[in-house]
């Protein structure tokens, strides 16, 4: 006989779900574009049913997973849903002629708009046929209680190919396994807190006999928790993008060549992510003093995510990541300089503990009242700690298959958070780096300029490294 089967979130996965609204959606997600190749039928439209056989063949375990509630305490736990239907979350559309960008970017806020049903598994993949030039796309979303970015790039690698001829496996039958009762679920809590106060006794006895140690570690961890603190608690100045937004989404993106932002990095020092967020400071200078907004005295700030995803973590789901908080320099008006800002910010916060004392917040979490970790990351989000979330994720840096059908563009998607209308994703992938921009459709109806903004502020650090490169030249 099979045993009743769940698993608990973790404190930061479930604060995903209860800050949840209906003005803010929590699913990650992204749109994917295919040359059509082995994939086109003969007649027009791609091969579905293959898609469908490949999907079910790779998904994992918690695909076919549904949300469910302790008793008493209400905090989430993952159940097999024995009502798994592939169909339903495998959806299936065209655009219409000429099926161009700017119809797919519209279809993709769209999508990007609509809450995941939480009676069922949180996840959807569109695939949309239609698309100019031979192409068709994949629109994914998951909710982000299931996992953050970097997951999400090690599971999109895991479902493509390396060659267009790979092997896919046959799907194989699944079987739901027993959801608990709620007397299951009650005692399990009792049994995980009595561990808890184990664990808590351990900790107390390597204390008595390592007192140097655990003076030194407690003293990191205390400076740590209160960077963490300071920095969710610390308001930043009022925006546009910081006002009460609705349900309704704006998806745009944009590519860079990866060579020349590394290029730019290699000539005016930092890295990749600090040419980043110097060009997004650029940007939003830019697209603020066009509204006649004054950016003299601005404090703004980002939200950073860090994965602290470890190696043998690779391909686990779930959140392993942190948050940090960097000020963006828009005062600042000369290209160059303002990256060597963004350096000196971001080496700052390598250096101190903010992301550890976040880290440690969230570990915080699975020891007091399952609610209490979900209520402070919802006033953290009312104190407007942040103006943007930026973030950044690595991907394969080689061609990649579906079914023999090449990925030639990936824009990623990062949900926004209560007075936040703009959150901005990238990712890298085979030479480039794509831009995802999510915005709130009423704030921000010019995301269209913001776009061209980030490609002038790039164009402006790349002539500064030309220019730095010229320099070098002439004292040889």
């Amino acid at each position: 006989m099979v045993s009743p089967y769940y698993e608990r979130l973790s404190a930061v996965d479930a604060a995903f779900l209860e800050i949840e609204d209906e003005s803010c959606p929590m699913h990650v997600g992204a749109v994917a574009i295919f040359d059509a190749g082995p994939l086109a039928h003969p007649e027009g439209g791609v091969d579905i049913d293959r898609i469908r056989d490949l999907v079910d063949a790779v998904l994992v375990p918690r695909y076919r997973q549904r949300i469910a509630r302790i008793p008493v305490t209400n905090h989430p736990v993952w159940v097999d849903d024995a009502r798994f239907n592939l169909h339903y979350h495998l959806r299936h559309l065209s655009l219409p002629a000429p099926g161009d960008e700017r119809q797919l970017k519209r279809l993709a806020g769209h999508v990007m708009s609509l809450p995941l049903d939480r009676n069922k598994p949180l996840w959807e993949l569109w695939v949309v046929e239609g698309v100019s030039d031979n192409r068709f796309a994949i629109l994914s979303k998951s909710h982000h209680c299931m996992m953050d970015g970097v997951g999400s790039a090690e599971l999109l690698v895991a479902v493509m190919g390396t060659s267009p001829s790979d092997i896919v496996a046959k799907p194989r039958r699944w079987r739901p396994r027993p959801a608990p009762t709620p007397l299951d679920l009650i005692a399990g809590e009792l049994r995980r807190n009595l561990g808890g106060g184990l664990a808590a006794l351990r900790t107390a006895a390597h204390a008595l006999t390592q007192p140097r140690d655990s003076a030194e570690s407690l003293r990191d961890a205390l400076i740590g928790v209160g960077e963490a603190l300071n920095a969710g608690f610390q308001q930043a100045s009022p925006t546009p993008f910081n006002v009460e937004i609705g349900p309704h989404r704006r998806f745009d993106w944009l590519r860079f060549d990866l060579a020349q932002v590394k290029e730019v990095k290699k000539q005016l020092g930092g890295t990749v992510n600090d040419v980043v967020l110097a060009t997004v400071a650029g940007a939003l200078r830019r697209f603020l003093r066009r509204r006649g907004e004054s950016v003299a005295k601005l404090d703004f700030h980002a939200l950073l995510p860090v994965s602290i995803r470890t190696q043998h973590e690779s391909g686990a789901l779930g959140n392993r990541v942190t948050m940090m908080t960097a000020e963006l320099p828009l005062a600042e008006r000369n290209p160059r300089k303002r990256l060597q800002r963004v350096i000196e910010t971001t080496r700052e916060l390598k250096a101190s503990k903010q992301a550890r004392g976040a880290e440690i917040l969230g570990e915080m979490g699975e020891l007091g009242p399952p609610a209490l970790f979900a209520q402070l990351a919802r006033l953290s989000a009312l104190a407007r700690p942040f103006n943007v979330v930026v973030t950044n994720v690595p991907g394969p840096q080689f061609q990649t298959y579906l079914l023999g059908a090449p990925l030639v563009e990936a824009y990623p998607l990062v949900p926004l958070y209560r007075n936040q209308a703009l959150g901005i994703a990238l990712f890298s992938y085979n030479g480039g780096l794509y831009w995802g921009l999510n915005a709130d459709w009423d704030a921000v109806p010019d995301l269209h300029d913001l776009v061209a903004d980030l490609v002038i502020e790039f164009e402006a650090l790349r002539n500064a490294a030309e220019g730095a490169t010229l320099k070098h030249r002439d004292r040889k």
